[in-house]
């Protein structure tokens, strides 16, 4: 692992450089990005930049330095050349008194780089009983206030699943933990709008530029339904569900094969292009 906290490369990436009166850690005040990184390259930086940076704005944490946050992604990856990793960037309030209010220091941000595990050809997904708010302060936005989903993934993980899902408030399907959910019924591919209140994933909407799908907001029940379930994210790609709840989907149907077809190649063309989706960071 390598870490990059407020302009400086550490030399230990573990050792103690976070006040423990940072927001971040006391109240959860803080926004973040996990970024996929393919042969020592970072995927779809520009996107997720802007994701982060419209999430600041979302907690209405000052922006930080993008140019900075730039300069964190090249030296933690130039520190330590990774096959196949992640980055983790991080902005906090900062220091602040203890409690619900901010204070007036300067934000807190670091950038984690670390290898990761190929994805697992296929996921168990459990539904959970806690809904997202889609009305809630923090609807949509990729903020590090994840103790719902801690709770949430510990509950799938009891009952013998790797990713839990929620649905919204008005009952209708809404997300993972740390994905977004497309399915197929009668040979159609949708997803939930960004108005159930689930985050705009980055791998989501490379999917529905990619391969299309249909989005739209219906009761969590269709499922039942559904011939085809597959999981979108940075750490997971396109990932077919093979068992949803007690229900056996058996093999990856077409739908979801050719997604994840399409994901491959595109996502090849796109790092050999060293466009804009592709890094260098810069």
């Amino acid at each position: 692992m390598r870490a990059w906290v407020n302009g400086q490369l550490l030399a230990d990436a573990h050792q103690p450089v976070v006040q423990v009166s940072d927001h971040g850690f006391t109240v959860g005040d803080g926004v973040f990005e996990a970024v996929k990184v393919v042969d020592g390259r970072p995927f779809a930086l520009d996107r997720h930049l802007a994701r982060l940076l419209s999430s600041t704005a979302g907690m209405g944490l000052p922006l930080p330095d993008e140019d900075a946050v730039r300069r964190g992604v090249d030296a933690v990856l130039a520190a330590e050349h990774l096959t196949l990793g992640r980055l983790r960037i991080t902005v906090t309030g900062g220091p602040a008194p203890l409690g619900s209010g901010r204070g007036d220091a300067a934000p807190t941000i670091a950038v984690v780089a670390a290898p990761m595990p190929p994805a697992a050809s296929s996921a168990r997904v459990a539904t959970v009983p806690w809904p997202r708010n889609e009305r809630g302060a923090l609807a949509g936005l990729k903020t590090t206030s994840y103790g719902e989903n801690v709770v949430a993934l510990a509950e799938a993980r009891r009952r013998g699943a790797d990713e839990a899902v929620f649905a919204n408030l008005a009952g209708h399907l809404c997300e993972g933990t740390g994905s977004n959910v497309f399915y197929a019924v009668g040979g159609e591919l949708r997803t939930p709008t960004l108005a159930s209140g689930c985050l705009a994933g980055v791998t989501r909407a490379l999917v529905l530029e990619w391969v299309g799908a249909r989005e739209v907001d219906e009761p969590i029940e269709v499922l039942l339904q559904a011939d085809e379930v597959f999981l979108a994210s940075t750490t997971r790609d396109v990932q077919p569900v093979s068992h949803w709840d007690e229900r056996d989907l058996g093999e990856p149907g077409p739908l979801t094969r050719a997604a994840a077809r399409v994901w491959r190649e595109r996502e090849a063309e796109v790092l050999r292009s060293r466009g804009p989706d592709a890094g260098p960071s810069r």
